[in-house]
């Protein structure tokens, strides 16, 4: 199964993730691994993204989704991935589909974890007295959101309307949120 994780900074994604490729025996797709990898080998690519980098700015589009494209061809990731983190931005999600799509493919399923405004920020909160995060102030974690928000919303209107879209309800326990991951998907392959 092809699947797409979308959620915003302390909903648990992380957590899930682990479980979820644990399971279903997919690898997990990281483009921030993949880019700090391709930088720490000095690959063309990782040359690129580090020159990019310094000067402040995100990676180029083209050279996230080349990155994300050749570890798609690999053969683990022959029945089913999860990415994680990709796509950010409405060209990477229209590149990665014209990818797949040369292959007769699409993604399966976007699980878009979610949590009330008011419990993310409380969370945040605690990770960031927890793990000692003097930059994290209310300031910071607000602006997170926010861009976070403003960045993910295109995306879930997208994946919405090609009938992909999952939203997951983020509260309870670890293993009640994976529970309703798992039904989701078991759906999806249902309807396959």
């Amino acid at each position: 199964m092809r699947i797409i994780f979308l959620g915003p900074p302390g909903v648990g994604k992380g957590t899930q993730s682990h479980k979820l490729v644990d399971s279903l025996h997919i690898p997990h797709i990281s483009t921030g691994e993949m880019l700090r990898e391709a930088i720490r080998e000095k690959t063309e690519l990782g040359l690129k993204v580090a020159a990019q980098m310094e000067g402040g700015r995100l990676a180029a589009d083209e050279i996230v989704v080349q990155l994300v494209r050749q570890r798609l061809a690999q053969s683990d990731c022959r029945n089913g991935y999860l990415l994680d983190g990709f796509p950010r931005t409405l060209p990477q999600a229209a590149s990665l589909d014209l990818a797949l799509a040369v292959d007769d493919e699409k993604i399966d399923a976007v699980l878009n974890l979610t949590v009330d405004q008011d419990e993310l920020f409380r969370r945040l909160m605690d990770r960031a007295k927890k793990e000692d995060r003097g930059d994290d102030n209310a300031e910071t974690i607000r602006k997170r959101m926010e861009v976070y928000d403003d960045m993910t919303s295109p995306l879930i209107k997208y994946y919405s309307e090609q009938d992909v879209l999952h939203r997951i309800d983020g509260l309870g326990s670890v293993e009640e949120v994976f529970a309703r991951i798992l039904d989701v998907l078991n759906k999806v392959e249902q309807d396959k």
